[in-house]
């Protein structure tokens, strides 16, 4: 066992307070164990633009005790030399990346499954996909040995050259070998580098790479892996929008919100660019099945997530001119009825679940608009009233018995008391309880939402993945109250950091990076931690993605 992470973690937190416009302590992920793997994050590790080289300083992989106080050693030495080097290398740091230290985590790499769940290595996911994602410019791997003796990975080679007479590569399988080939989670390389030294050679060395570092102009660019970040980032919201909707929002079978809000999106699309193909005929032939009877939509028993599939019927009676596509959105509401015993609104779970806040309200709060009939939303109202799930840090436990706060499930209640409020009249009778509701929730979530712009799976569990769809939700209920003058300009930050956050995870073919999959309430923490994250195609995220942007482009201009 390697030092406790409380101590490492008070350690960082002490750095962070006497360099408070520097760094800031974050998580990088959470190991076998369920301790979480401290990082000292860098101000603009994430930022567009730096006049500081973004370095990670990584440490302990091994396992090895030994590692780790040299890591120590090198923040205080960088916090102590001043301005001049921190005005230049912008120094990130997981100091202990293997805090269990149960096993050796040097080798095999990069890790190609089970994300990130992994019973035995989940440290190596975590690690993996935080370091890509960061995309720095240069990373540091420091360990201990005997003897001074600097390796290289393939794209940090011509940078190795300069710091030593002799420069071996490191070994295939390692962190920093698959970091340094290839294109790693699709992005690109980072060079790397790393250092194997005994403590009293410590400084001298690292004195000679922060020289190198500080007076080669040609080094401060962004690595591969960060201009892949870049370009993905500096796509407009069209463009993302375009591109998602080339994938998403073909498929209805079965009838589920997943693929419904995908076929919304590109209705929603087209009508906002007015140019290109209409997908309305493609749709009807889509959805003809179902409206004509031919093929069973649902049964009598089906939820609220396989209503809430037919979310895009009022747009394709807009797009079409026929009220039956419409119609289908009165006939799902008409099947929610009042609970009894101060339980959910049936066909909601009688527990008060998330998810149903957004299928009732995205369904009920239509109907009415098709109607005008205030009795869907009465119900509509009482149901997330009564819940009794919201706390008083503003999230929400997943449902009444399960007190888990699940990234999607608050995910789900921003997007259900945004619907809501996008349905109810300025007058209506509850419509302040839910507007406070809805701010005191975004408030809460804005609070938690990390540096690089995401949500994480499990909201209090720091280190748990950055979780797609989530943030997705989180940016689609903060550009509609921004547009919809809901919420003040303050919003807009976290609004923007949310969709950077998110761009920089959908590549050009429309695949999405980490949304976890499908889930139900689960018995405890570690079962929402160990909920897969998809890397690819996942209809839900992505539809939520195409939501989102088109949302910030109606919102933006």
């Amino acid at each position: 066992m390697t030092e406790p992470t409380a101590d490492l973690h008070s350690y960082l937190e002490s750095l962070a307070r006497t360099s408070s416009e520097r760094w800031t302590v974050s998580a990088c992920g959470v190991t076998a164990s369920r301790q979480n793997i401290p990082a000292l994050l860098h101000k603009d590790a994430y930022a567009p633009e730096s006049s500081a080289m973004p370095v990670l300083l990584i440490s302990g992989l091994s396992g090895q005790g030994e590692d780790v106080p040299l890591a120590r050693r090198v923040l205080e030495l960088f916090q102590a030399s001043g301005s001049p080097l921190a005005d230049r290398i912008g120094l990130s740091a997981i100091p202990n990346c293997n805090p269990d230290g149960i096993r050796d985590m040097s080798t095999g790499y990069p890790p190609t499954c089970n994300f990130f769940y992994d019973a035995e290595e989940p440290e190596k996911r975590y690690l993996w996909r935080w370091i890509c994602f960061q995309g720095p410019s240069l990373i540091l791997e420091l360990n201990s040995g005997e003897s001074v003796r600097w390796q290289t990975n393939d794209a940090g080679a011509g940078l190795a050259s300069d710091l030593a007479g002799s420069v071996d590569t490191v070994e295939n399988g390692s962190l920093l070998a698959a970091l340094g080939t290839g294109s790693p989670d699709g992005l690109g390389q980072i060079p790397g580098l790393r250092l194997t030294t005994p403590p009293d050679s410590l400084g001298d060395e690292l004195g000679r790479l922060w020289n190198v570092l500080q007076h080669q102009p040609d080094l401060g660019g962004a690595s591969p892996a960060g201009q892949a970040l870049e370009a993905r980032a500096a796509r407009s919201h069209m463009e993302v929008a375009r591109t998602l909707a080339m994938v998403y929002g073909y498929q209805l079978d079965p009838v589920n919100y997943t693929q419904g809000v995908g076929i919304s999106g590109r209705l929603r699309l087209h009508e906002l660019s007015n140019s290109g193909e209409s997908p309305a005929p493609g749709i009807v032939r889509l959805v003809e099945p179902y409206v004509s009877g031919s093929v069973a939509m649902f049964g009598e028993r089906a939820s609220g997530a396989n209503l809430a599939g037919l979310i895009w019927g009022r747009e394709l009676s807009e797009a079409t001119g026929d009220r039956r596509y419409s119609d289908l959105i009165v006939d799902v509401a008409n099947r929610y009825r009042p609970g009894v015993d101060g339980g959910a609104p049936p066909p909601c779970d009688p527990d008060f679940r998330t998810e149903d806040m957004f299928m009732a309200g995205a369904m009920l709060g239509r109907a009415f608009e098709i109607t005008g009939e205030d009795r869907y939303l009465d119900l509509l109202v009482k149901f997330i009233v009564d819940g009794g799930i919201q706390q008083e840090n503003g999230l929400f436990w997943h449902c009444r018995p399960a007190h888990f706060y699940w990234g999607r499930g608050n995910g789900f209640a921003a997007m259900g008391l945004t619907e809501t409020l996008t349905f109810l009249p300025e007058n209506f009778p509850g419509r302040d309880t839910i507007a406070a509701m809805y701010r005191k929730l975004l408030d809460g979530l804005v609070k938690i939402q990390n540096p690089s712009g995401m949500l994480t799976e499990v909201l209090d569990v720091p280190g748990s993945y950055q979780e797609l769809t989530a943030t997705c939700m989180l940016g689609y209920s903060l550009a509609r109250g921004l547009r919809r003058g809901w919420l003040g300009p303050s919003y807009q930050a976290p609004l923007d950091l949310a969709w950077r956050g998110v761009s920089q995870r959908i590549d050009g073919e429309g695949n999405v990076v980490d949304g976890c999959a499908s889930t139900g309430v689960q018995a405890s923490t570690d079962e929402y931690l160990d909920r897969p994250a998809v890397f690819g195609f996942d209809d839900r995220t992505g539809g939520m993605a195409l939501w989102f942007a088109i949302e910030m482009q109606l919102h933006q201009g």
